[in-house]
């Protein structure tokens, strides 16, 4: 797990919210939305949600369920229907959501655990979670070897490896199918050296493709009594298109 402070998590939300607000921030998630413009059309349903708003981003978009919310403890000017709550106790029925998404959310959860437990219990059997998270064998991960920048975002949550979070959705009989890695560039604050090193995004894939700063995990919760073999992750091609565009299944 990555580096964390004692701060509260609403204090880590909103340190994040005013990170993704920024240039970096909002070039990370321009590359997530990409990615989930390609993952939410394949998965059917008629109830899709959102959990958290960090980058004010309706990240559910380009899902066909008829029904998209947003579960946030703060209302969303702009995006699907707000429902004011926690990831971590979400206000459904159990089995009634199809398909549930998680920008960052279990980064900045203080109960990653719960959090997780809660998609579980609200999805439909055959139902699908996303999950979208900082990677910690990338590079954006050697600030934290040669200093401690955990008060300043994105560093102010809780970085889960993919490792880890591969056994916590298998212990929730969780089935993962997909996974691929985007955004190889360092976390560089001026924006001309960040363009300049786009060519990253076209090479990292092939070089160091599990190094991305972020990780997108579509897993399935499983009918009781199957116990399917979980696939590697899988390397990412990236697209070029005319903004940063996010990384494609080979």
């Amino acid at each position: 797990m990555g580096e964390s402070t004692d701060e509260g998590e609403d204090a880590r939300i909103d340190r994040l919210r005013a990170w993704f607000a920024g240039s970096l921030g909002e070039s990370l998630q321009a590359i997530e939305a990409h990615r989930l413009r390609e993952v939410l059309p394949a998965l059917p349903g008629t109830f899709a949600v959102q959990c958290g708003w960090l980058g004010r981003r309706d990240l559910l978009e380009s899902s066909p369920t008829a029904v998209h919310v947003l579960v946030d403890p703060q209302p969303a000017a702009n995006g699907p229907q707000w429902v004011a709550g926690r990831a971590e106790a979400l206000p459904f029925d159990s089995k009634s959501v199809q398909v549930m998404v998680l920008p960052h959310s279990l980064d900045v959860s203080a109960a990653p655990h719960q959090l997780l437990r809660e998609a579980h219990r609200a999805l439909v059997p055959e139902g699908h979670i996303v999950i979208l998270g900082f990677n910690t064998a990338s590079l954006w991960r050697v600030p934290c070897l040669v200093r401690r920048p955990a008060a300043r975002p994105p560093w102010c949550g809780g970085w889960i490896g993919v490792r880890r979070l591969r056994d916590w959705l298998s212990l929730l009989d969780f089935e993962l199918t997909q996974g691929v890695m985007l955004y190889y560039r360092p976390p560089l604050r001026r924006q001309r050296w960040m363009d300049r090193l786009f060519f990253l995004e076209r090479m990292g894939d092939r070089w160091w493709p599990l190094g991305g700063a972020v990780y997108v995990l579509v897993a399935k919760k499983r009918v009781a009594g199957v116990t399917p073999i979980l696939p590697a992750l899988r390397r990412a091609r990236v697209r070029t298109v005319s903004q940063p565009a996010g990384a494609r299944y080979g």
